[in-house]
């Protein structure tokens, strides 16, 4: 029974990445003053900024945010990496660019430990 238990923890253990990191942007799409971030403009913003940093993959989507008072339309970029100084830096880098690019006050980030699993 014992051996059992140890094969299976080993087996699962095997199948899942643990020590991950899951950062998330949360960007908002309002520009204070400007209008709005068009859908162009994330795709360029995208390809410019997210691409380049993390070539292997991450995801986007819209969501409707809060934000001092008032709803906003909001750009979430995710991206789950190892945990790593330079990577670190690159998704910072990322929101520092968005804020600038967009004239906005701020980006909210918020980072959390993960497991990732990816089923082929």
């Amino acid at each position: 029974m014992r051996t059992a238990a140890v094969a299976l923890t080993l087996f699962l253990a095997a199948c899942a990445h643990h020590g991950f990191v899951s950062d998330r942007l949360f960007c908002g799409l309002s520009i204070p003053g400007a209008g709005a971030v068009t859908q162009s403009d994330v795709d360029a913003f995208i390809a410019a900024e997210v691409e380049p940093r993390f070539p292997d993959g991450f995801t986007v989507w819209r969501a409707r945010g809060h934000w001092k008072g008032g709803n906003e339309e909001t750009l979430v970029i995710e991206i789950l990496h190892a945990p790593d100084p330079r990577l670190d830096r690159l998704v910072q880098e990322i929101a520092d660019a968005y804020r600038v690019r967009f004239r906005q006050e701020a980006v909210l980030r918020v980072t959390s430990p993960a497991t990732m699993r990816l089923y082929r």
